[in-house]
């Protein structure tokens, strides 16, 4: 019993502050012996680039989000905009028709996000093509940052960061923008010693010649695309000079709603990806993908249930010391979390306690991912969640 609970306890502390560690040494490892990666200049003779935008019903945010993308700088010529408005209702498509430098594709029929991305990309002759939501919002060299990586013939992919915009109101925001934070870090060091694991849609890129387009079913589209790249041999870059910015959640219900959400396609993209899996098909690769995505996805949320109740058991059995301080530090966390809980449906904010609620909802949000999945009720269309008004 205290073998499993250390074990559990190991494994749980590994996900999610133990990878980071083990990650920021093999990269300060890395810059010893092979110095740090540095990114192209933008001194250089860029790519051709589309810019792919999918809106459904953005009618509120549309123009907003036209001017951002106009003001963005590209050289000129070398720069194609493209909005897909599939089966919006409201006036979305007229709005982006006002614009005659930017491709209107519309159809009335409503099929989901991934196959009015598949219809784009049968339009898409250029050599990238950078994905971005309508609801988010691009900083002005977001396009020459990302395609300056593409200088690599290595690197098959960019992933910009995605910035929540922060709210003093905002429950939601305070463990999410925190949560952002960290995977940036993660993300930073994983692109340095070898690739990320996975694009955020917020914006990402891809080479055209390598984009595959993935099955109509797929819960991450985003994340299958870039990574059935990286199955290929290729980088994923990460660039966080490059940045997508979206108001937080509108509150933690709507939050947790995208979660398990991300957390079913999560499930269904480790059963897809088989091959990175093996390491012997590319070792580096695999031990990040495992570290930084598998173990968050899969068994961390039951060993963390697991640790609890043996934790219980070993120190009501007379266990030593030790177990009982790790006892007390269990309780006093799920306590804090608790508290967070029971104050948000109070609409009394204290972003201290949101923290521990927060990470508490993301592993819940894994256990009902898992369970919608294998029920088989997670459905591919993706059901925007609420966000702040700006």
């Amino acid at each position: 019993m205290e073998i499993v609970f250390w074990l559990s306890l190991f494994i749980v502390f590994y996900t999610f502050l133990g990878y980071g560690i083990v990650l920021y040494l093999l990269v300060r490892i890395r810059r010893a012996f092979r110095g740090k990666r540095l990114a192209p200049g933008l001194d250089q003779d860029f790519p051709t680039l589309t810019l792919v935008i999918a809106a459904y019903n953005e009618e509120s945010i549309i123009e907003e989000k036209i001017a951002d993308t106009l003001s963005l700088s590209y050289p000129a010529g070398k720069l194609r905009l493209l909005f897909v408005t599939d089966g919006s209702t409201d006036r979305t498509p007229e709005l982006v028709a006002k614009y005659p430098q930017i491709k209107l594709m519309h159809t009335p029929v409503r099929s989901g996000k991934i196959l009015a991305m598949h219809r784009a990309m049968d339009a898409v002759d250029t050599e990238v093509v950078v994905f971005t939501d309508a609801n988010t919002f691009l900083n002005k060299d977001a396009l020459l940052l990302i395609a300056r990586h593409y200088a690599d013939a290595r690197v098959g992919a960019v992933s910009g960061e995605k910035r929540v915009m922060q709210d003093a109101l905002s429950d939601a925001t305070a463990g999410e923008g925190f949560y952002w934070k960290y995977e940036s870090a993660l993300k930073t060091w994983d692109s340095e010693l070898y690739s990320v694991v996975g694009a955020a849609g917020e914006l990402f890129s891809v080479r055209r010649s390598l984009y595959r387009s993935v099955e109509p079913d797929t819960i991450l589209d985003d994340f299958m695309i870039s990574m059935q790249i990286a199955e290929k041999g290729y980088r994923i870059v990460y660039e966080p000079e490059a940045y997508a910015s979206e108001l937080s959640s509108e509150n933690i219900k709507e939050e947790l709603k995208r979660k398990v959400r991300i957390a079913a396609g999560g499930i269904q993209s480790i059963l897809r990806l088989k091959k990175l899996l093996n390491p012997f098909h590319d070792p580096l690769l695999s031990f990040q993908y495992i570290s930084h995505r598998v173990l968050r996805w899969t068994v961390t949320p039951f060993l963390m249930i697991l640790a609890l109740v043996l934790n219980i058991i070993i120190v009501a059995q007379s266990g030593g010391l030790i177990y009982q301080v790790l006892l007390a530090g269990q309780a006093g966390f799920y306590l804090l979390a608790l508290a967070g809980w029971v104050l948000e449906t109070r609409k009394i904010k204290i972003k201290a306690l949101f923290v521990p609620y927060y990470f508490c909802m993301m592993n819940y949000a894994v256990l009902a991912g898992i369970r919608r999945y294998i029920r088989g009720s997670q459905s591919a269309a993706w059901e925007k969640s609420k966000r702040k008004s700006a």
